[in-house]
């Protein structure tokens, strides 16, 4: 890599087991980036040096380039004075003012936190599928399903910073428990581990199914992208688990649509690279679950940016 001599700003996508750092230009362009393991389980001290130790190597690349300012996507809710709340997956951690202790390392630099979800929203809107787009629901599908609001090219945060939760939109009150606490959430049905799971149990009752020999017979191997890859070879129980997952998320998603007069939705995530079956299902759904004034102008279209949104929404907060 040879000298970067433009403004960058550092985006920083911190996850459950890592933690990716990149530099970033103001055209949205990854001139370096790094990975460093997150040691969620060790505690937020432990985590807060990881970023640090991140931060200082991508600075550390950026030739004669001035540093605009430090973005940081966490998971878990981040409030307007910075703190993020109990991130799924980093341990033994509350609430912590994340900016207020990495700016003792680098004292002189804006930081700005917000939550990962919303960074993707930021990125798809700035640099990826949501560019032509003023107004738009941001769905990320992966391990939960989290969300993003953007009106007139702007994150919706509410109030409190809390919009955008489509994961924990219930679409039934006896429905199954979620992580959260709540029963029905859409998370709860299709979220990565729930997906999973229920595709287990229905590959046992159809043993022939080509997930099963993709897994090797292993029950506990079964994820998304093997019931994608069995899809994409015409397995009929595959496509049938993603076609059910997409039309349920449609009905969270076209409650958004309703609530929030919006026409757009964009999905990001690893699900949402089943393509288009899975895209099609939930524009369908979607189209279902509206009002009838809404349907003509739905559209429902996969995220380009794919795992560098993370870092480029991170970015995005600064530049």
């Amino acid at each position: 890599m040879g000298t970067i001599n433009t403004a960058v700003a550092v985006g920083v996508d911190l996850g459950g087991t890592t933690v990716k750092t990149g530099l970033v230009s103001k055209t949205g362009e990854i001139l370096y980036h790094n990975k460093f393991d997150s040691k969620g389980d060790q505690g937020p001290e432990s985590v807060i040096k990881q970023i640090a130790l991140s931060i200082k190597d991508a600075i550390a690349h950026r030739g004669g380039g001035e540093i605009i300012g430090i973005g940081i996507g966490a998971p878990g809710v981040v409030d307007n004075d910075g703190y993020v709340k109990a991130p799924p997956n980093l341990l033994h951690w509350d609430a912590i003012p994340l900016a207020k202790r990495l700016q003792k390392e680098f004292d002189g630099i804006t930081i700005n936190v917000e939550n990962d979800a919303n960074c993707a929203a930021i990125a798809e809107s700035r640099f990826g599928a949501g560019k032509e787009y003023p107004d738009f629901l941001f769905i990320i599908w992966g391990t939960g399903i989290g969300g993003g609001i953007i009106l007139n090219r702007k994150l919706f945060r509410g109030p409190t910073g809390g919009a955008g939760e489509v994961g924990h939109i219930s679409i039934d009150h006896e429905g199954p428990l979620c992580g959260c606490g709540a029963r029905g959430c859409i998370e709860a049905y299709i979220g990565q581990k729930y997906l999973s799971h229920n595709t287990a149990e229905k590959v046992k009752a159809r043993p022939s199914s080509l997930i099963l020999k993709l897994v090797g017979g292993d029950y506990a191997k079964i994820e998304p992208i093997y019931i994608s890859q069995a899809a994409e070879a015409g397995d009929e129980l595959a496509r049938s688990i993603l076609t059910e997952a997409g039309t349920l998320l449609g009905v969270a998603v076209g409650g958004v649509m309703n609530t929030m007069d919006l026409r757009v939705s964009v999905i990001g995530g690893g699900v949402s690279a089943a393509g288009d079956l899975v895209i099609n299902a939930v524009r369908d759904s979607v189209r279902a679950h509206v009002l009838k004034p809404l349907r003509d102008d739905i559209r429902v279209i996969q995220s380009k940016l794919g795992n560098n949104a993370g870092i480029l929404g991170a970015a995005g907060l600064v530049l």
